[in-house]
């Protein structure tokens, strides 16, 4: 039976909880397949950081606490911290025009703001396949990626998660420091915070090991390493790697507890504040500039969630209490373990860490849809976001399926308020997926959200 810290004062329980950690991230890496993992957690002014397993599973290389994980998407608030520190230098201002900074998009590119890019309501497509990309610098990138005849939405209006919009936040740190974007994030920000730099695609770094991704297949048992295939044009939206002890530093510069004279109070408010509009539906309960918005109880937390080629990585922070928490993975499997492991810190530590978002309902077994059909119905189409397809078709008995790019079609439950769950076909477990949105003006069905990515529709089926 696993031991409780007994509930006594907040000094005397430390040792016993990071034992506590310790053993149970251990233990939940195992059962997850995870080869390695860390966790960091800030609360009360003390840190305490644990970590276990591999960081490569072919040459068993041990994990440290300054092991540097890809940590895919949470690149994206390094980024967006940087921009908001060429504010606070009055060298950029988050109302001015994007292409006045980026010479690649003023002609034909979004007539969108910067404050729209770093909360994704510019209305920009995700990006394209890594793979698709691979070969084009940023410029041509932007030019092909980031037009306005590729917007999913009119900017300001709602929430598309993009990777596109953070390429173009990369580059215009780049137009206005004259700098690379990795330069850049270097010395403005992780000299600052004390973060040795680690960079996927740029050669490694003198003194730091860096953890390899893996893919875990739980029906087979079997975890394998995977390779790490971000284009050198994406850098800005996904290329750091990170110790979770890292990203501890990162969220306290955001907090009363971090470094001061980094970053201005009021501009970490403004990155903390949600944006009028924006519903990233399954993603988080709200979203700021750069971060995500996660409601626990009376507090509003702040953070990202990042997986790369086989990572799973997590920050949550709350600015009130200047607790953070912070996990890295090299696995697929690592949302997993984060999941249950947030289910246990309160008890352990006395944290409440928000998980997933508060709003989706849980997974439920499938049961018919609650809507009508007549209503449903509108829902089937083709809907376009840049080279994705997704194709909803209704079956004879008023079903609805989804098929993404062709893919086999997977059952979809729609709800009155248009709300969507997918239907695992294996288990026929509900997973809440996104929503389907009306067009303001007539009120019909034009645009699907999933994972927090708006598709257009282009053609009915």
């Amino acid at each position: 039976m696993l031991h409780r810290p007994t509930r006594t004062s907040g000094d005397e329980r430390r040792p016993t909880a990071r034992h506590d950690l310790q053993d149970r991230l251990h233990a939940l890496a195992r059962a997850h397949q995870v080869p390695g993992a860390q966790l960091a957690v800030h609360s009360g002014g003390t840190a305490r950081a644990v970590h276990t397993g591999v960081l490569d599973s072919i040459t068993g290389e041990p994990f440290t606490a300054d092991t540097a994980v890809p940590i895919g998407s949470l690149t994206k608030c390094y980024t967006a911290t940087v921009v908001m520190l060429l504010v606070a230098d009055g060298d950029v201002e988050l109302d001015d025009q994007l292409g006045d900074h980026v010479p690649e998009l003023r002609r034909a590119g979004p007539p969108c703001t910067v404050r729209q890019v770093l909360s994704h309501t510019a209305g920009l497509a995700s990006g394209p396949d890594s793979d698709h990309v691979a070969a084009l610098t940023t410029a041509r990138y932007l030019q092909t990626h980031c037009t306005d005849g590729t917007l999913v939405m009119a900017p300001g209006t709602d929430f598309s998660y993009s990777n596109a919009g953070y390429v173009a936040a990369g580059r215009l740190i780049e137009t206005v420091t004259g700098m690379s974007w990795q330069e850049a994030v270097r010395s403005i920000l992780l000299e600052p915070l004390g973060t040795m730099p680690s960079f996927i695609g740029a050669p490694g770094t003198p003194g730091r090991q860096a953890a390899r991704g893996h893919s875990a297949n739980k029906a087979s048992g079997r975890t394998r390493p995977v390779h790490q295939n971000l284009a050198p044009a994406e850098a800005a939206a996904g290329a750091l790697r990170a110790s979770a002890r890292d990203l501890v530093a990162l969220a306290l510069a955001h907090t009363h507890d971090g470094p001061g004279g980094l970053l201005p109070p009021e501009l970490a408010q403004e990155m903390r504040r949600p944006v009028p509009g924006a519903d990233p539906g399954v993603l988080a309960d709200g979203w700021g500039l750069g971060f995500a918005l996660f409601q626990r109880d009376a507090a509003t937390w702040f953070g990202h969630d990042g997986n790369a080629q086989g990572t799973s990585c997590y920050l949550r922070a709350d600015p009130h209490t200047g607790t953070v928490v912070a996990f890295t993975s090299n696995s697929n499997s690592g949302a997993d373990l984060w999941h249950e492991l947030t289910g246990e810190l309160e008890e352990i530590t006395g944290i409440p860490v928000p998980g997933a978002p508060a709003r989706p309902r849980p997974a439920t077994p499938m049961t018919p849809p609650a809507s009508p059909t007549a209503a449903t119905a509108q829902c089937t189409g083709i809907y376009l976001n840049g080279d994705v397809e997704y194709q909803v078709t209704m079956s004879d008995s008023g079903t609805l399926a989804l098929s993404v790019d062709g893919d086999v079609p997977a059952p979809l439950v729609c709800h009155e308020d248009l709300t969507c769950d997918l239907v695992d076909p294996s288990s026929g477990r509900r997973i809440p997926g996104g929503r389907f949105v009306r067009d303001p003006r007539t009120g019909a069905v034009d645009r699907i959200q999933l994972s927090g990515r708006m598709a257009r529709k282009s053609a009915l089926v």
